[in-house]
């Protein structure tokens, strides 16, 4: 009887210690990454055979007051003598998005990309305006490919391929791609007019080709249907950030390996090397 009452008082202690402590979170830095450190809380009861151990779940990143989860992340800051670049990506995100490029229809297509393919972004740009969009478009598409290999590495795990076919009203898009290492982009968009709004409609495709570049993936574009300009364009991308999306998830069948016969999907000399232009 004894030993049952000291039994049901260790129940006790256990049930009334297990809480989940408080992420300490971090001052948020000129709004943007401010980093919750990770702690450890033990308890020892007088037996020596019970120990509980619980650790904060949560490592946040912070874009504008917004917490992004902890997972595969990269930062790339690009400056040359046309446009300065930052960017920062977490692929396990929630679809937190802090983007200003100074193009407001490419903020809004990134906008897509993070709500439909949950990737927490962060994006800073500056360029040339006085001469056009076309510089800081393509660099900002260049430095979000190389963010995204950062972030993925090796591939190790990943699905690697990926598809999805988006409807925005009367338009269609699908994105087939495959992060293959092999840089290559087939697009077949058929935009009636030169403009949305103050956007050339012409650096969509500068946009993809720099992407699917420095991101070191082959990427098809196919429009099945569609006769407004705004809704062809992000229907391409809510389809492309639904592909990605698929593509990047973890395989439990994989196990950690490459998804390659080859045993290798990334060009570390290239990963590690100027950007493709």
């Amino acid at each position: 009887r004894n030993l049952f009452c000291d039994f049901l008082l260790i129940i006790k202690m256990v049930v009334g210690y297990v809480s989940v402590s408080p992420c300490l979170s971090g001052a948020l830095l000129q709004s943007r990454l401010s980093v919750c450190s990770r702690f450890n809380h033990s308890f020892d009861s007088t037996s020596s055979f019970h120990r509980v151990q619980r650790r904060a779940p949560l490592c946040a990143t912070l874009y504008n007051g917004h917490e992004s989860r902890q997972g595969r992340q990269a930062d790339v800051r690009r400056v040359t003598g046309e446009t300065e670049v930052e960017v920062s990506v977490n692929l396990d995100g929630s679809g937190v998005c802090d983007v200003d490029t100074g193009i407001p229809f490419l903020d809004h297509m990134l906008h897509q990309l993070s709500s439909h393919g949950l990737f927490d972004l962060y994006i800073r740009a500056k360029g040339d305006y006085h001469i056009d969009d076309h510089h800081t478009n393509e660099d900002v598409g260049i430095s979000l490919g190389m963010a995204i290999a950062k972030a993925l590495g090796d591939k190790k795990g990943v699905v690697r391929f990926g598809h999805f076919a988006a409807p925005l009203d009367e338009s269609l898009v699908e994105i087939v791609l495959d992060f293959s290492g092999r840089p290559h982009l087939e697009y077949g968009l058929v935009i009636p007019t030169e403009r949305v709004g103050t956007y050339d409609t012409q650096l969509v495709r500068e946009f993809y080709s720099a992407i699917a570049g420095n991101a070191q993936m082959t990427i098809h574009v196919r429009q099945l249907a569609g006769i407004n300009s705004h809704h062809i364009i992000e229907a391409s991308f809510k389809a492309f950030a639904r592909a990605m999306r698929m593509a990047v998830e973890i395989d439990p069948r994989r196990a950690g390996s490459i998804p390659s016969s080859k045993g290798v999907l990334t060009d570390s000399q290239a990963l590690n090397s100027e950007a493709v232009h």
